[in-house]
């Protein structure tokens, strides 16, 4: 009988054990870019259109959350980066660098980042045939066509301020996409961007340290596109 009350409590005493807590989502994944601040834009799955955006610091060696806002993705959900073709409304999956940032408005306080500010002349060329292709221009190349670019500043309020996403920049492939930002809430989901509240935006941009060599990775939770895998 003895022997039964102590096996008993000690399975009651088992069964009051929290759970391990899980280790923050940059300490889970493949990479992180190699710098000490990361940006993480989850969504549950890749027919999703919101998620979240977390930024991260790693300090002492630990990555801790230093903030977080709902996301918005691509009208037609999530698409692996390397595959993903220009037009598809899709975000692309992947990890990529924050080149500099931009916006119609002037640069948020605090901001560090090389910030561009956006002039009636500023268009983003999505035209495949360009030598201009996937870059910002101050005046539109002439062979750039106008039906095949963003002219920045007709988007006031969606880039009000905003982030280069690196996705196909260093060496754009051709049909694969361009013009992806991480970019202020427009009216629902966007053609392939992130996209966050304005006050969100603006606390990364005070956030965000180039010299910590920051990154934004993009994924799922789980499956093929889960961010993990980045």
């Amino acid at each position: 009988m003895r022997t039964l009350l102590v096996l008993g409590a000690a399975l009651l005493s088992l069964g009051g054990v929290p759970a391990p807590v899980p280790a923050p989502l940059p300490a889970r994944m493949a990479d992180t870019g190699g710098g000490s601040q990361l940006l993480t834009a989850e969504a549950a799955d890749p027919d999703s259109t919101t998620g979240t955006l977390t930024w991260w610091d790693r300090r002492g060696g630990r990555w801790v959350k230093a903030g977080s806002a709902p996301a918005r993705f691509g009208a037609k959900g999530l698409a692996e980066g390397a595959g993903r073709r220009q037009g598809t409304n899709t975000t692309p999956t992947g990890i990529y660098r924050l080149p500099y940032a931009f916006g119609v408005r002037a640069r948020p306080a605090g901001t560090r980042f090389r910030y561009a500010r956006v002039t009636e002349r500023s268009w983003w060329c999505q035209d495949n045939g360009s030598r201009a292709y996937n870059r910002w221009v101050e005046g539109l190349p002439r062979d750039c066509r106008a039906a095949e670019a963003e002219h920045l500043v007709s988007y006031g309020t969606q880039y009000a301020h905003a982030l280069v996403i690196g996705f196909n920049y260093d060496r754009p492939v051709r049909g694969r996409g361009a013009g992806i930002f991480l970019h202020v809430n427009g009216r629902g989901a966007t053609a392939g961007c992130v996209s966050v509240p304005a006050d969100a935006l603006r606390a990364v941009l005070a956030w965000a340290d180039p010299a910590r060599r920051p990154h934004i990775a993009v994924g799922t939770r789980s499956g093929p596109t889960a961010i993990t895998r980045y």
